[in-house]
């Protein structure tokens, strides 16, 4: 069996897991160690968060961290694991679509099943035009394609994330006409970022033809509500490297502090 069926079957598999009855988790992770965990303990697919990576390599969120780098990293994380990879690519690295047809065959090449690709520009921090969106997601499925993977598309729209004059309702539209247009143009999967209303949520699930992901951080309704709304897949972002840091900066005051081991000696085996 060669490297591109192996990278398609993951794709599949990855596809098959959104229609499951069980709702997919996905608690990102930034490093070959928290991949291998995962798949240790039982999950069925391990989901990259570029801010986590970025941040674990001394740099910012919004593509500030090389492409090649966050790239050698996510290529070590698939190669670490047997599950299917799904990598979050930000907006795609990429100025113009040329250079997206390019780093498109380079996050290919890295052997993921699925990636995360945002409509908003890092540059400029404003939602990228519809039409353009729409055009970079079919170009995405035409590289992959292509080469002959059946690429898991989660197309993510961030109209939630941005301020404004816009109403939650009115950022509903938006994010329904996104969702809409993007699955037409080939997403198989629709991301609405930071969307916490319960009705706002059952809306999205009712309109979209594709699965739809949901992210997981403060305020969100908890597993088993989402579930019961229709939501296929949740992520939690950066949100568990964050978790993860509180709780070591807690065990490093309580050593300063309280001159004590015990919060890290007493979870040891």
């Amino acid at each position: 069996m060669n490297r591109k069926s192996t990278q398609s079957e993951k794709a599949d598999l990855f596809k098959k897991l959104h229609y499951s009855k069980q709702m997919l988790v996905l608690p990102n992770i930034w490093d070959v160690t928290g991949a291998a965990l995962l798949e240790e303990t039982g999950y069925l697919a391990v989901a990259t968060a570029s801010a986590a990576i970025a941040r674990a390599n001394g740099f910012q969120d919004g593509e500030k961290i090389p492409f090649e780098q966050a790239l050698n990293v996510i290529t070590q994380i698939v190669n670490a694991v047997e599950v299917p990879v799904t990598a979050d690519i930000e907006s795609g690295y990429a100025t113009d679509l040329q250079e997206l047809k390019i780093n498109v065959r380079k996050i290919l090449a890295t052997g993921v099943a699925g990636i995360n690709i945002e409509d908003s520009d890092p540059k400029t921090n404003k939602l990228l035009p519809v039409d353009l969106q729409v055009e970079r997601i079919r170009l995405v499925r035409k590289v992959a394609e292509k080469a002959g993977v059946r690429l898991f598309i989660n197309a993510r729209t961030d109209i939630f994330l941005k301020p404004g004059s816009l109403t939650n309702d009115e950022k509903l539209k938006v994010a329904i006409e996104r969702g809409c247009a993007y699955a037409d143009a080939g997403a198989d999967g629709i991301y609405p970022i930071f969307v916490q209303d319960e009705t706002a949520i059952a809306a999205l699930v009712n309109e979209f033809v594709v699965p739809v992901n949901i992210l997981i951080t403060k305020g969100t309704p908890e597993l088993e509500k989402l579930q019961k709304l229709g939501v296929a897949r949740v992520s939690f972002g950066p949100n568990l490297q964050k978790a993860m840091l509180l709780a070591m900066k807690t065990s490093l005051k309580s050593m300063k502090e309280k001159f004590s081991h015990s919060l890290i000696t007493d979870v040891l085996v």
